[in-house]
């Protein structure tokens, strides 16, 4: 069904009613005896008739929301084809340190943080401590009119951060009457629970110059774990190995965890492990086909989806003084509760004693006299001896600590806004000011970890008085409450001994925002197409981000390294000025043709200056068809955890070793560069002249995210030309608007974090020093971790040579009457050309020193998937009280990441993954429809033919843990139903 709003009567666009996407119809209005109203837009500043973005537009309904039974704005966006892979979202960010449950928003693949996410037009806080991304969970869908997105540069109208674009969310306004949403869902295994209540309400004086309007909502979606489902049920990795691409999808399973439960335990020349019964038994991590396993399977307690809860509270309102004058409010706050659950924690002596590499002592010197400890089994203190010189044998061990139960962190994060302001008209030029202020804070307590000092203490036991229970052997530790732990085997930690060494953890977060500005538009004087509008204004903005863990965390004494807490803050003044220029109008093959230009300059504390522009032309050669093209400059100044992080903790899938398999015996500049690596030649000498790593050293792999506070700001540069089609002359294809816009974004300088299997080819293949310094590998083994594997794979953020992306946007929407009932259908397609990025600053005088990753077609170990094809077809059928919607997206294939397969001597772009489709459906029917009061049931089916994710198993770049494919692109969860009840009154 066609719409149109107070919005469409100036812009006309075609809302196709319950669909997923809505599409900006980009024509002149028609000619109508109807009085035409100012309107403003997305990319624009300037209120004008027949106004309309040269940049392409994209508006999604509040009826395309309802069609959707989305309660979250996410799981909508991200069916729109120029949406890339978010950050973060409930099936990417169990894992996370900090963030689980928080859902950003992505466009063009570029990073959240080029995504600039307004509501009503104005920046809204975030929801990640350090960045700019909004937490969608904290938008009300049901409070939601329209999103309007504007892909391509347009920081000179909104600021910084729209180098890839904008997502304007409008909330609704002036309503009345009192409207209820309810709905019930989960999916065909019986978990993803879903639940859902929305309250809207408003009313208007009786003299019309004040409305009030309120929401209230709840929503909560349950967990999945890893264990239910088949895929994911069960340790595996890929079976893909150097040379042989065959293996890529086939998954050697189990590939259970060499940290175990019952520990694993190293004595001079032999290591062992426990049966189920305290036996002394040889240590096998995978056994046979999984038989005689000692291993441990951590998918036992991994969740695919986070689950998430939602307290949604908004409150709008507006005052007319007079005809000329008002006033404005809009008041959010959103609580919302979510939790992460990964297997326990692994725990080796080498992070309980790190001075001597994880040798541990079995026993203690007291007075001068060797005691052993009576906890440390005889089987093992016969094989041992002093390694240290210490006078104390010693053994290495490595334990999963069962019985500190699962690393289980529980979030709460609150997120409020406040914006007020006065807006109206003086001698026919528009005014608004306004000041906003945002919040949100975050506490996040978790369970699991280890007090390592503690743990030391523990570890050192001497016989009680008198052949009494084993103590500790330091006096003062005994003083302290310190327990003799027992490590060896199932279930050997007592209560007593748990309750002194575990130390739960803490996470405080908030980030502040404060916004003032002001602005004016207006008519400068009059041209013969038309009168000249101008727009003019300043914003002034503070931005301000801590992050404080725990004590032990800050220090390192929880087996972590030391996290010190982030702080940071900035400010940023800036001034803009907008101009719309008619040029032609009404003559031939020159319907109308119109100019806007844009530039605002821009004053950060932290970079300095900064400058943005946008020039913009639109030609209607007839009203049937229209040129549009726009040139931006676009900039993006560094955010706090960019600048100010702190080391933070990741856990690298899928990186391969480029010295792995690598002979003693080569010349090669590879075998060079590898045995000049620590512990890498001792390697070789223990495996017969070949560097060898085993199972636990894939496992074993960590790294540290840190920011760089020498960041400058990067520069977007971006063109979109493109064509607008309404054939409404041609009586057979008048109700047809297709659209089709080339767009192109360059970044220099851009603000990325090194690829991490990037800096391992640089390093070892190309010899490239710079990036050497992002590797730390073990200098001699330390219980089952190889000498010379890697033990960091580090990353920060630089200004690199570059990203870009470039492409082709088309749609094509149709609707009228078919049979009873109307049909409406739309379809949105983006080709992707290229996608590239530049890890290092480009070698002007030698660009082959420095090329570019080119991702296009790829999923990267950077978790992006960029296919060049994806599309949605959405079509929608209402006949009397009976209505049906049918949504299907597509994907397309897309090869594993290049760097990975070269990394494993294979081409790149010959292995990779098919395309998915996946249909929803949605029925509605109305029990009760009059002018004021309304009553419908609605019944929805997800992904209704079950389709199976892409099997991006573990190993594989862009695999996300815990759910054996790419959850941020592929449906993890499968088939789901839902059920709900709109009332209107």
């Amino acid at each position: 069904m066609i719409k149109e709003t107070t919005l469409s009567r100036s812009v006309r666009m075609i809302c196709v009613g319950g669909l997923a996407l809505g599409l900006q119809a980009a024509h002149a209005q028609d000619a109508s005896t109807e009085p035409v109203q100012k309107v403003q837009i997305t990319g624009s500043r300037i209120s004008a008739p027949g106004a309309e973005s040269p940049s392409p537009l994209q508006i999604l309904t509040s009826a395309d929301i309802a069609a959707s039974g989305a309660v979250n704005l996410q799981e909508l966006l991200q069916k729109n084809p120029t949406l890339g892979t978010p950050t973060l979202s409930r099936t990417n960010s169990n894992f996370l340190t900090s963030g689980a449950g928080v859902s950003t928003v992505n466009l063009r693949n570029l990073g959240d943080s080029r995504t600039l996410v307004l509501v009503n037009g104005r920046r809204f806080v975030s929801g990640v401590p350090g960045s700019t991304s909004v937490d969608l969970n904290t938008i009300p869908t049901d409070f939601i009119e329209r999103v309007e997105m504007l892909t391509g540069g347009a920081s000179a109208t909104y600021g910084s951060d729209a180098v890839a674009g904008v997502v304007n969310i409008i909330l609704k306004k002036n309503f009345d009457g009192v409207l209820i949403d309810g709905q019930s869902g989960r999916s065909s295994k019986g978990d993803d629970l879903k639940k859902k209540l929305a309250l809207t309400f408003g009313t208007t004086s009786a003299d019309g110059a004040s409305n009030i309007m309120g929401h209230f909502g709840y929503s909560k979606q349950g967990a999945v774990f890893s264990k239910d489902r088949e895929r994911s049920s069960q340790d595996q990795t890929s079976a893909i190995t150097k040379g042989h691409p065959e293996l890529a999808f086939i998954p050697k399973s189990p590939n259970f965890s060499g940290y175990a439960p019952q520990g694993h335990f190293y004595g001079d020349s032999e290591d062992f492990t426990y049966d189920k019964n305290g036996n002394v038994i040889p240590w096998s991590t995978n056994g046979v086909n999984g038989v005689g396993a000692t291993g441990y399977n951590r998918s036992a307690l991994r969740t695919i989806a986070v689950p998430t809860e939602r307290y949604l509270f908004a409150l709008n309102g507006t005052h007319a003084f007079n005809d000329n004058h008002s006033a404005f409010f809009e008041g959010t706050y959103a609580s919302t509760k979510a939790s992460s659950n990964i297997e326990a924690f692994p725990l080796g002596s080498d992070s309980v004693f790190k001075g001597s590499g994880g040798q541990v002592p079995a026993g203690a010197m007291v007075k001068g006299q060797l005691v052993k400890n009576p906890l440390v089994p005889q089987y093992l203190y016969d094989r041992i001896s002093d390694t240290d010189g210490d006078g104390i044998p010693d053994y290495f061990f490595t334990r999963r600590l069962s019985e500190f139960g699962a690393r289980h962190s529980d979030v709460d994060r609150d997120t409020f806004r406040i914006s007020t302001g006065l807006k109206g008209t003086v001698k026919d030029w528009n005014y608004e000011t306004y000041v906003t202020y945002g919040k949100t804070k975050e506490a996040q307590s978790s369970t699991g970890q280890v007090n390592i000092p503690n743990l030391r203490n523990a570890l050192s036991a001497i016989p009680g008085v008198a052949g009494g229970a084993p103590v500790c052997s330091d006096a003062n530790a005994v003083a302290e409450g310190c327990v003799p732990i027992n490590i060896f085997g199932f279930n050997t930690v007592t209560p007593e001994a748990l309750k002194y060494v575990t130390a739960p953890g803490s996470l405080l977060t908030a980030v502040t925002q404060k916004l003032a500005g002001a602005s004016v538009s207006g008519d400068l004087f009059e041209l013969p197409a038309g009168k000249v509008g101008l727009a003019a204004g300043f914003e002034w903005r503070s931005e301000e981000s801590s992050s404080v863990p725990d004590p032990l965390t800050q220090a390192g004494l929880n087996a972590g390294n030391a996290t010190p807490p982030t702080y940071g803050k900035f400010q940023v003044r800036e001034a803009f000025v907008e101009t719309r220029i008619p040029l032609l109008k009404d003559k031939p093959f020159a319907k109308d043709v119109s100019f806007l230009g844009t530039f605002r300059h821009g004053d950060y504390s932290t970079v300095g200056s900064t400058n943005s522009w946008n020039a913009g032309g639109e030609w209607a050669v007839t009203s049937d068809f229209k040129i549009r093209a726009t040139r931006a400059q676009s900039t993006r100044a560094p955010n706090i955890n960019e600048l100010y992080q702190a080391p933070s903790q990741d856990f690298p899938n899928g990186l391969v070793d480029p010295c792995e398999g690598v002979s003693s015996s080569a010349g090669t500049a590879l075998a060079t560069n590898c045995k000049n690596a620590p512990g890498v030649a001792a390697n070789m000498a223990a495996h017969g002249g070949i560097f060898t790593l085993g199972q636990p050293d894939q496992q074993g792999i960590s790294g540290y995210n840190t920011g760089n506070p020498d960041l400058k700001a990067e520069k977007g540069r971006s063109t979109t030309i493109g064509i607008v089609v309404t054939p409404r002359s041609i009586p057979l294809l008048n109700k047809v608007t297709f659209t089709a816009d080339y767009f192109k974004i360059n970044i220099a300088d851009a603000i990325v974090g090194t690829d991490r299997q990037y800096a391992l080819d640089q390093c070892y293949n190309q010899n490239n020093q710079v990036f050497c310094k992002f590797i730390t590998r073990r200098p001699v083994q330390t219980g089952n971790l190889s000498a010379g594997s890697i033990k960091y794979s580090d990353t920060a953020v630089t200004n690199s040579g570059g990203m870009g992306t470039e492409g082709i946007d088309m749609t094509v929407s149709w609707a009228d009457k078919v049979g009873p009932g109307r049909l409406s259908a739309q379809l949105a397609y983006t080709y992707l050309r290229q996608f590239w990025r530049r890890d290092i600053p480009e070698d002007k005088a030698n660009p082959s020193l420095t090329p570019r990753n080119d991702d296009v077609g790829e999923i990267t170990a950077n978790n992006i998937n960029a296919p060049r094809n994806k599309a949605v077809l959405n079509t929608a059928y209402k006949w009397g009280s009976f209505g049906a919607t049918w949504t299907a997206t597509y994907t397309g294939p897309v090869a594993l990441d290049d760097q990975f397969l070269k990394s494993l001597s294979i081409a790149p772009g010959t292995v990779g993954v098919g395309s998915k489709t996946y249909n929803d459906f949605q029925f509605t029917y109305d029990i009760k429809k009059e002018a004021k009061k309304s009553m419908q049931v609605y019944f929805g089916i997800n992904n209704a033919f079950d389709a199976k994710p892409a099997p991006i198993i573990s190993g594989l770049p862009g695999s996300s843990t815990g759910t054996e494919t790419d959850a941020s692109t592929y449906d993890a969860i499968g088939r789901r139903y839902y059920l709900g009840l709109r009332v209107s009154l």
